[in-house]
């Protein structure tokens, strides 16, 4: 049993009640901002449990010169990312949204449907997958069984796995004809996929991101959208969540939902295992098994 304060609204320092300065775990999430005044406003603070897979928000090397241990839920829902990504490899390639509208706005019956534009299908088509780690190789997985040739990018080659390593994003994308990522967020990957990397997926590329919006440039990937630069995209994440722009919102070939990449069952009870787990080895004055590598 724990005796837990909270939650915080917002998620600031100012925000911490005089009741929870000795509080000695932090549960959060990784978007959520985590920094030195987060930590000095909870002085006893050993542990910061991030509930989900990111942690992005959490400042790793304030972390570590405070003796803060930093968790999170590591590939606890990487099959339901994995399968709802390839929903939006589908979804967008094949214009799933268009005929959904066509069909909810009554113009069936007065346009015949083989008018629908022709599209790629996804058999003999060239994935390329940004950052091969839990969810990237279940897409991957998921893509060969679609019939889909892969390759990926990340910051080394993978030994022991059967898809093709592009040692450079831009490279890989050039490649490919599908680009999904999959990668992890933080300074280095932040806006890795601007307007260079959409030029070169070109105009029939499709472009799929369940991991972080800030990992994707959005009015970059907006302008290229609305310019034909690429063919459509399918996005779970946003830049700026629950925020996104009305021009986004208004682009018939972009197919949008709200982060629920990870919303199922068996995700969130993994999830919440992973981190009930990571709070009984602390408070037993034990080392977590999921330990983000510390910092600095």
């Amino acid at each position: 049993m724990y005796e837990v304060h909270g939650p915080l609204t917002p998620v600031t320092p100012e925000a911490v009640p005089e009741s929870a300065r000795g509080a000695r775990a932090l549960i959060t999430l990784g978007g959520h901002r985590t920094d030195g005044a987060m930590m000095d406003a909870l002085p006893e603070l050993g542990l910061i449990a991030c509930y989900g897979t990111g942690f992005e928000g959490v400042d790793l090397e304030a972390a570590a010169a405070r003796g803060i241990m930093v968790t999170h839920a590591k590939d606890a829902n990487a099959t339901s990312v994995a399968e709802f990504a390839m929903g939006l490899v589908i979804a967008a390639s094949r214009d799933m949204g268009k005929g959904e509208r066509l069909v909810r706005a009554g113009d069936w019956a007065s346009r015949r449907i083989d008018r629908m534009p022709l599209v790629p299908g996804l058999a003999g088509r060239r994935i390329g997958i940004y950052g091969l780690g839990a969810i990237g190789m279940k897409v991957a997985t998921r893509a060969a069984a679609f019939e889909m040739e892969v390759g990926y990018h990340g910051r080394a080659a993978r030994e022991g796995v059967g898809f093709a390593y592009h040692p450079t994003l831009l490279g890989l994308a050039a490649w490919c004809d599908v680009l999904v990522v999959a990668v992890r967020a933080n300074a280095e990957t932040r806006h890795a996929v601007g307007r260079e990397v959409l030029a070169a997926l070109g105009k029939d590329g499709v472009l799929v991101n369940v991991a972080r919006g800030l990992v994707v440039d959005e009015a970059a990937l907006i302008e290229a959208l609305e310019g034909g630069v690429i063919a459509a995209a399918g996005l779970d994440v946003f830049e700026h969540e629950p925020e996104v722009p009305e021009r986004l919102r208004a682009l018939p070939n972009a197919v949008l939902t709200p982060h629920m990449a990870a919303f199922t069952l068996s995700a969130q009870r993994a999830q919440a295992q992973v981190m009930l787990d990571a709070l009984a080895a602390f408070f037993a004055g034990e080392r977590p098994g999921n330990v983000v590598p510390a910092v600095g």
